[in-house]
């Protein structure tokens, strides 16, 4: 599974699951942008991929604002000659029962989610399409794009929509050879995972040690967490992948959390 001189955009890329992806699409011989909020972390991770000898571009994006989604994009283009790969991995988490989520902090995971999915992969498609060229879309998805989860409910809502955004691109794009897919991980234990152990805890009224043995590996088979490179080994599957009949589908890595 090669991408040698392929541009892979990522965004989320300066930590966590996205930066283990940009990692392995450098190995893979892409050409990578590191796309993130953080521009210093974006930087250091973009470093750290030029010190192994990859061609890496960081760029400060905030993945809900439109114009800076279409800068970024169309940076990346003039740096590197078009684009090939799009990892739309950006996310945060935010639990609370419904009865006391706040519309605020609901309206903000949706815009991180799904705006940020539709506006990335809409400056995508308008790329690979004028390239002619076509490419691969990912989009971070989750069990939750599969199952329910109490506390979670714009998160949950947020992954379904994108399992549906994967399925329409999936359709559009086939005219011109551009591709689009779902990467469902089960828990990994990354920041954004570690910040809900103790919320969870709170809410639950649980220890933070029941909240991961009770509640995020309850239903694995073997009690582990997803690691980052179980995520990254999919996303270079799905980017690598060569030909249209990989397309339109969800992939759950979740040490078997959720069975289709």
């Amino acid at each position: 599974m090669r991408l040698d001189k392929k541009v892979a955009f990522v965004t989320g890329a300066a930590s966590g699951i996205g930066r283990r992806i940009a990692q392995v699409y450098a190995q893979a011989g892409a050409i990578v942008v590191v796309a993130d909020l953080d521009m210093e972390s974006a930087e250091a991770a973009a470093q750290e991929l030029r010190g192994t000898g990859a061609r890496a571009l960081a760029v400060a994006v905030d993945v809900t604002d439109e114009s800076q989604v279409d800068a970024a994009v169309a940076r990346t283009v003039e740096e590197f000659g078009g684009l090939d790969v799009l990892v739309s991995n950006a996310g945060i988490q935010i639990v609370a029962p419904l009865a006391e989520f706040k519309f605020a902090d609901w309206k903000k995971l949706l815009a991180v989610h799904l705006d940020g999915a539709f506006l990335t992969s809409r400056a995508a498609m308008r790329q690979m399409i004028a390239s002619g060229r076509g490419g691969s879309m990912i989009f971070m998805g989750s069990v939750h794009s599969k199952e329910a989860s109490v506390l979670k409910a714009p998160y949950v809502t947020a992954k379904h929509g994108l399992e549906g955004l994967t399925k329409v691109i999936a359709k559009e794009g086939a005219a011109h050879n551009v591709r689009a897919n779902l990467i469902c991980p089960g828990f990994v234990r990354t920041p954004l995972v570690d910040k809900q152990i103790p919320e969870q805890a709170k809410a639950l009224g649980l220890s933070e040690d029941d909240v991961i043995r009770k509640v995020m590996l309850k239903e694995t088979v073997d009690g582990e967490f997803t690691t980052v490179d179980d995520v990254a080994a999919a996303a270079l599957l799905f980017a690598a992948f060569p030909s249209n009949a990989l397309t339109g589908q969800s992939l759950v890595v979740s040490h078997g959390w959720f069975m289709q």
